[in-house]
């Protein structure tokens, strides 16, 4: 009898004898991008430094794609896009110290969405390793540390035979479910030092699927079956593990509402008659989700933003699917399945009863009028008008990426982004900066349709280095920049909170004319004229900006 532990792969005669005799001027650094090579990676992002050169050496002997950014989290943004929308492994190539610590936001909103960026960062000599006060250019007591409760694993490689199986474990951590980035250091004379080990071939880092438990899942669709007035949550998770076909089966078998968060847009079609849309912030959707007997949570942890400020106690049943254990019952007692979002729902669907009720439709709508009642209620007709602009505008199928802006805040709530992973914000871990940056590495992962990217003048100031990226890579991105002459949330943030606002208005450049000086061109728009611009933009090809000055409001809180 033959066991898979039994089964030795033997070489081939021509494998065997490429091994023997490795071709000359390698160094660590090949070593690093031939496991990559191997491991599937077509594309690298990053940013070079001088402990990091034997790794950029190596790209240029290499088949893979470089796209160098300009500031170290930048280049973080863009992985975490890449690694969002092709749902493969980002490589980030980083240099020591202030390089690497420079990536840290990026590698934290990374985390806090779940894609999946595989940083490798240089480190000092072997010599200036364990502490020591050795003054070493970049030394750290403990670089790693500043890592590890960012990232969901660190590795590291101190010889050269270790570099394979310490980037194929992170590899293999970064796409476990859920997804997130992961933290790989090598030291730079590991990385310079000639090499004879033989060529990394194809490698295999495939994590085991996160399978639910039988026996949770017939108590959930029993429950489900069951329930008088059930609803459902789809958070990112269902987005991330492809669900969003297996979501919209079962909300329609068993007549469940179905509301999406702000990081799983698009998981359900946004006009279907069970559809509440994305109105999380607001008390109308809250209430009616703690009305639910039995709720189900797909793919959410059901944190600050997807719980109206954990105003929401639910009063039901909860079911929660979640990839990440540490999430389940973390702000609700709840059964508890482990598992990925597409298997559980494909094991709900295999054993749930159909259940009909004719009355969930208009439900839905009386949950919607009362949301529109309120906004209407409130002169926000601007906003409102300049969302829809954008989304007559934008191709459906093309992917959006928005920073922590007045408009971004609304897209949460109001914008239907119409297709699955389409839409995507920094609203994991809320830092400035992202938007930009983002769509450049949704442009390399596909060049073949527009993006766009929505920032304020705040958040643009933190990205307009990498003008400089999308004109050297002519990649398709129409960057909108709504410039209100400040931190417009904060803005408002303290104005409310204190009467005046203090620290939150800016003197910013001529976007138009700064643009152009980047070679990319740009155009200054009105509300009146912005679907007509941004249509041109989108229609032409490489990089565009979009200035629309314009102060805008957001709608009142429900949560105070």
């Amino acid at each position: 009898m033959t066991h898979d532990h039994d089964i030795v792969l033997r070489p081939t005669p021509q494998q065997t004898q490429a091994a023997l005799n490795p071709p000359a001027g390698r160094n660590g650094g090949d070593l690093v991008v031939e496991t990559l090579q191997g491991l599937g990676a077509t594309t690298v992002f990053g940013l070079p430094g001088q402990h990091a050169l034997g790794m950029f050496d190596a790209l240029r002997r290499s088949s893979l794609s470089y796209v160098g950014l300009r500031v170290e989290n930048n280049a973080g943004f863009a992985a975490d896009a890449y690694g969002r929308i092709t749902g493969e492994v980002a490589p980030l190539l980083l240099s020591t110290g202030p390089g690497a610590l420079m990536s840290l936001a990026a590698l934290q909103e990374a985390a806090a969405a779940s894609a999946p960026v595989l940083a490798v960062g240089s480190q000092v000599p072997i010599a200036g390793l364990g502490g020591g006060r050795h003054g070493y250019l970049h030394e750290l007591r403990d670089q790693q540390a500043s890592f590890r409760d960012v990232v969901k694993s660190v590795h590291t490689a101190r010889t050269q035979s270790q570099i394979p199986s310490a980037i194929a474990a992170a590899w293999e951590s970064a796409l476990t479910a859920p997804h997130g980035p992961v933290w790989v250091e090598i030291p730079q004379d590991v990385l310079l030092a000639q090499t004879e080990l033989p060529v990394v071939t194809a490698m295999d880092a495939t994590p085991d699927e996160v399978v639910p438990r039988p026996e949770l899942t017939a108590v959930a669709a029993h429950l489900l079956a069951n329930a008088r007035r059930p609803a459902i949550i789809a958070g990112g998770g269902a987005v991330r593990s492809d669900a969003c076909g297996k979501l919209l089966a079962l909300a329609e078998r068993i007549d469940a509402p179905v509301v999406t968060t702000f990081g799983g847009k698009g998981a359900f079609p946004w006009e279907h008659p069970l559809s509440l849309q994305s109105w999380l912030e607001d008390r109308h959707t809250t209430d009616f989700l703690e009305d639910a007997d039995v709720l189900l949570v797909v793919g959410s942890g059901l944190g600050e933003l997807s719980s109206n400020y954990h105003t929401f106690a639910p009063r039901g049943r909860v079911i929660q699917i979640e990839a990440d254990a540490g999430k389940l019952g973390s702000n609700h007692d709840c059964l508890g399945i482990h598992a990925d979002a597409r298997l559980a729902l494909s094991a709900l669907l295999e054993t749930v009863e159909p259940r009909q009720d004719e009355t969930a439709p208009e439900r839905v709508r009386t949950v919607l009028a009362a949301v529109r009642e309120r906004i209407d209620a409130q002169e926000l007709t601007l906003e409102q008008r300049l969302l829809a602009s954008v989304r007559e505008a934008l191709p459906d199928t093309s992917p959006s990426f928005w920073d922590m802006t007045i408009l971004a805040y609304w897209a949460w709530s109001a914008f239907d982004a119409r297709h699955p992973n389409t839409m995507h914000s920094a609203q994991g871990a809320g830092g400035l900066g992202y938007g930009f940056p983002a769509a450049l590495g949704a442009a390399a992962a596909d060049p073949t349709r527009p993006v766009l990217a929505v920032s304020g003048d705040g958040g643009a100031m933190y990205s307009i280095a990498e003008l400089a990226t999308a004109r050297q890579y002519d990649l398709p991105v129409t960057w909108l920049i709504v410039d209100d002459g400040g931190y417009g949330i904060l803005r408002e943030y303290m104005t409310d909170a204190f009467g005046e606002a203090t620290a939150t208005e800016l003197a910013r450049p001529d976007f138009v004319a700064l643009a152009e000086a980047f070679g990319v061109p740009a155009v200054r728009t009105t509300p009146e004229a912005l679907t007509e611009d941004l249509a041109k933009s989108f229609a032409e090809p490489g990089p565009s900006v979009v200035v629309l000055p314009a102060v805008l409001k957001m709608f009142a809180p429900t949560h105070l």
